[in-house]
């Protein structure tokens, strides 16, 4: 009875209230992952769903944002990544389509500041470092993602961890920051908002429930991860966190051959992350996950996940 009430109580931060949502848990905009089905059944349970644009043309992500209204009638938002040549399209898909909440990353926040502030949007850039997180308050973001390095996909190359990065975000910016990276239960939602967020975004328990649209491979390559199942790839050229498959192995054994630039980019190549994560292929492609891919045992619906979440963070009161 005491658990049916807490998920009852909603977690009230300056965060919740700016999205208007009952806990301030944000599922992570992940490519090949996060469509439609994950972001509606995360926004259902009480938490804000995101989209992932990344992978998606400006037609399919239309296609998915009307999907997502149609199935959930609770706030959702947008992931796009800066630095694709159709981000721009995805942009403007987003506010013609009357987005309110987008979450962006990988690029400069200022150069899309105007576009994005004109059109209303509740706006949120994420950071690996504190001077980053400063420039992102400065373009105008309501609010900072602190991603530590333990997180899964691309990476800063400072390496920040999240128990480091959030409370010196924290401390550096008014704005409220979001935790990300290596959280993956009610413990790391608990420590996250003692360190000073206002909110947690997880990726790879989510890219793990059942509503996420990466396939099967990828999902029990997650489950059957431990503390040291992920790898930080292509360090020199661009870091991505992934899960140690086959093809992973290929390119640690590059990287301590002395593998060059070019040839690093040469073996990363195009489409890797649709043959990992989409297709589920370990041979050739690349399966992005965090290091909290250890924690993860089993594949659960998006919903259980906020449950386990919310349950835990009521629950636990002496850990404050």
């Amino acid at each position: 009875m005491e658990s049916k009430n807490n998920l009852s109580r909603p977690i009230k931060t300056r965060l919740s209230k700016l999205f208007d949502i009952e806990y301030p848990i944000i599922q992570g905009g992940m490519i090949w992952a996060a469509g439609w089905k994950l972001a509606s059944a995360v926004s259902q349970a009480g938490g804000l769903g995101l989209i992932g644009g990344g992978s998606m043309q400006p037609d399919l992500f239309r296609e998915h944002i009307r999907k997502a209204k149609a199935a959930a009638n609770k706030p959702f938002g947008v992931n796009i990544p800066l630095m694709y040549e159709h981000s721009p399209g995805l942009l403007k898909a987003a506010i013609e389509e009357n987005i309110d909440i987008v979450f962006t990353s990988a690029g400069n926040p200022a150069k899309i500041a105007d576009t994005v502030k004109s059109a209303g949007i509740k706006w949120v850039h994420c950071v690996p470092t504190v001077k980053m997180a400063r420039k992102a308050q400065d373009a105008g973001v309501d609010a900072v993602v602190a991603e530590g390095v333990e997180a899964g996909g691309h990476n800063g190359f400072d390496g920040v961890t999240t128990f480091c990065l959030v409370p010196q975000a924290a401390d550096a910016v008014d704005i409220p920051v979001i935790a990300a990276g290596g959280i993956c239960d009610w413990r790391g939602f608990k420590a996250a908002m003692i360190l000073g967020a206002e909110a947690v975004q997880i990726g790879t328990r989510f890219a793990a429930a059942i509503e996420s649209s990466a396939a099967e491979e990828y999902k029990r390559a997650v489950v059957d991860s431990n503390d040291t199942g992920t790898y930080l790839a292509f360090r020199t050229i661009g870091p991505i966190r992934i899960v140690r498959t086959a093809f992973a192995q290929r390119i640690q054994r590059a990287e301590y051959q002395g593998a060059s630039a070019e040839e690093l980019h040469q073996l990363h190549g195009k489409g890797r992350g649709r043959l990992g994560i989409f297709m589920g292929n370990g041979d050739e492609g690349l399966f992005e996950a965090g290091q909290s891919a250890g924690m993860v045992s089993e594949i659960i619906s998006a919903g259980e996940v906020v449950r386990d979440l919310v349950r835990g963070y009521w629950e636990h009161q002496d850990c404050l």
